[in-house]
């Protein structure tokens, strides 16, 4: 079939619903046409390479949803320097077992006010000490001769303030002025906050920002140098979509969309989950499925697992392929801290009930802060307050409370309200910093075994594990963010430090916690790999074991099972599944057991798959 046949085939399937929902946002018929004309052409330009790719998984369907799928998060700078040296590091990549890399922001930001890469000033250049378009085209296509797919990020919600829009909005250029939203008074912004909560209260409070030289208040839900984009207007999600084709044409599989839930502004609203920003997002879906199928949209939603549901759309009108996993990794913390797996249990339930095509993205640690934004409903009927539990975390955390053996910072703490969130790395967290710091063997060991069996439990769950760069060797924290004064005010970088590939070149030997660790993932992933009761539509269920401690997940396909036993004790635990028949090989050491009566290590766990 030629390649214009093939084109129209994909338009015509979707002009009809596209053009309704276009209209029904913005009324206006030439804007469409040109969106329409603007479309074509991207597919035009698209390289042979990648409308092969996506014929291919066009006809395959559910091609991410398999067992092999690894993904792993990190910063270009951080991990090699720049794109040149992600490139020279993809044979490490492949060591890891991962298949899927989380480029982090790196479109071009102004240094002092970059919020991590998310105050975006250019969306076709590259952070010049990165790279160049140029590089991100020759490491997308050296990352698809080696079967690794590649994630970006796409700042819809808002531009840098250094951007061509807002600089020429802050002098008074109405049609980009038009393009935010600005007001030359404080009535109308005034009424917005009565209903639009607060992000960062203590860092950046308000959600508007005055701008003494343009006389005018902007919305700046993020941060003041972050301004919101105003998809009230049609040129805005034009000039949006083109970007993201262009960024779509670079070789990029995989496009993650920051912010979803902020997209669309109303009045007398929280400005949060409008059902104008669904039919965004379903356009989105369909402008990629006729120029570009073969990219996957994921979205980042902060939110309990059945309200995130939404933006999965239906099985007729899909809107994001892919969502994070979020209360699922906080809950899966204060279930390190509390040793009690209730509350992670019954948050792996709802997840597990959702229609198996949905797929989340699991991971333990990312490049954000932990927000302890749990089901405290449950935990109040469990006698939790909200206020004192969230201290309670993140005084474990640091290491103050509850045994812990932790360390990491706050970050956006509020005196009035109590709350915080945290910020660490996975082997912080489980105690390899303070075991290391003190020379204390024993302590970590425990440690060790923590970090492993928590990787063992996210590798068990329905969806795609991620993890983020550093952790598969025991990486800690890092304090030397605080010797950067454009870093210091931000904890966040206390987990984004650079990878260490000294300890890196430990992985081969056994005697080293960096050996320890991933080899113990390597092995864990293999198995993964192999066994197809980890693909995504396989049956998904917790099993009662009896032990607030210890957590059992079971997987199901075709006649297999697995079933993963995880103690969040550190202490030895002894446990008995009476309804569970048959017998089982432990899938590490490959001894046979049955389940009636199984002993847990502290911190231990098993894979056993039924014979």
């Amino acid at each position: 079939m030629k390649e214009k046949e093939i084109y129209r085939k994909r338009f015509e399937r979707h002009h009809d619903e596209l053009r309704w929902l276009y209209m029904e946002l913005y009324d206006n018929g030439s804007m469409f046409a040109e969106l329409c004309d603007h479309m074509e052409r991207f597919y035009e330009e698209r390289n042979g390479e990648l409308k092969s790719s996506d014929l291919h998984r066009e006809a395959s369907g559910n091609w991410y949803k398999g067992n092999d799928m690894l993904g792993m998060m990190f910063y270009i700078d951080n991990f090699a320097g720049n794109m040149k040296g992600v490139q020279s590091r993809l044979d490490y990549l492949e060591e890891c077992n991962v298949n899927y890399i989380h480029l982090m922001p790196f479109l071009e930001t102004p240094r002092e006010r970059s919020d991590g890469g998310y105050a975006v000033s250019d969306f076709r250049k590259v952070q010049e000490d990165l790279g160049s378009m140029e590089d991100l085209e020759e490491l997308t296509a050296a990352c698809h001769k080696k079967g690794i797919n590649v994630c970006m990020d796409f700042v819809m919600n808002h531009t840098s303030e250094e951007h061509e829009w807002a600089r020429k909005a802050r002098s008074g250029d109405g049609e980009y002025m038009s393009r935010y939203f600005f007001y030359d008074n404080g009535e109308i912004p005034s009424q917005y906050e009565k209903t639009v909560p607060q992000v960062f209260p203590t860092t950046a409070p308000g959600n508007f920002t005055w701008l003494p030289d343009a006389g005018h208040y902007v919305m700046t839900t993020f941060y003041p140098y972050q301004w919101d984009l105003n998809y009230r207007n049609p040129r805005v999600f034009n000039e949006m979509m083109y970007n993201f084709l262009y960024l779509a044409n670079r070789g990029v599989d995989i496009v993650r969309i920051d912010a979803v839930p902020y997209i669309w502004k109303e009045l007398n609203t929280p400005c949060r989950n409008l059902q104008q920003v669904h039919t965004i997002v379903r356009m989105m879906r369909m402008i990629s499925e006729i120029v570009c199928p073969g990219i996957l949209l994921l979205g980042e939603v902060v939110m309990e697992p059945e309200k995130v549901v939404p933006y999965f759309g239906t099985l007729e009108k899909p809107e994001c392929h892919m969502l994070y996993n979020v209360t699922t990794m906080a809950t899966t913390w204060h279930t390190v801290a509390t040793r009690d797996v209730s509350l992670l249990k019954r948050q792996l339930d709802i997840v597990n009930s959702l229609p198996g095509e949905y797929l989340f993205l699991n991971y333990l640690r990312c490049h954000d802060d932990i927000g302890w934004g749990l089901d405290y409903k449950t935990l109040a009927a469990q006698g939790m307050e909200e206020r004192s539990h969230k201290q309670y975390l993140n005084d474990y955390f640091q290491g103050y409370a509850g045994g812990s053996n932790s360390r990491g910072e706050l970050y956006n703490a509020d005196p009035v309200t109590g709350d915080a969130r945290f910020c660490g790395t996975t082997a912080s967290m489980c105690g390899i910093e303070r075991a290391g710091f003190e020379g204390n063997p024993r302590m970590m060991e425990q440690a060790e075994d923590l970090d492993i069996m928590l990787h063992a439990y996210m590798f068990l769950q329905s969806g795609i594990p991620v993890l983020y760069s550093g952790d598969e060797i025991g990486q800690v924290n890092d304090y030397t963010y605080k010797e950067d004064p454009a870093r210091a005010a931000d904890s966040r970088y206390l987990h984004r430090g650079k990878m260490n590939w000294k300890q890196a070149e430990n992985i081969s030997n056994p005697d080293t916690v960096e050996g320890r660790i991933f080899r113990s993932l390597s092995c864990l992933e293999q198995i993964r790999k192999k066994e197809k009761v980890f693909v995504s539509e396989a049956e998904t269920r917790t099993v009662e074991t009896g032990d607030r401690s210890v957590l059992c997940i079971k997987r199901a396909l075709e006649g297999e099972e697995i079933i993963g036993l995880f103690n969040f004790s550190e202490e030895e635990r002894h446990i008995s599944l009476e309804d569970t028949e048959g017998v089982y090989r432990e899938m590490l050491s490959g001894q046979e057991t049955g389940l009636k009566h199984i002993s847990l290590l502290p911190y231990g766990f098993y894979y056993l798959k039924k014979i």
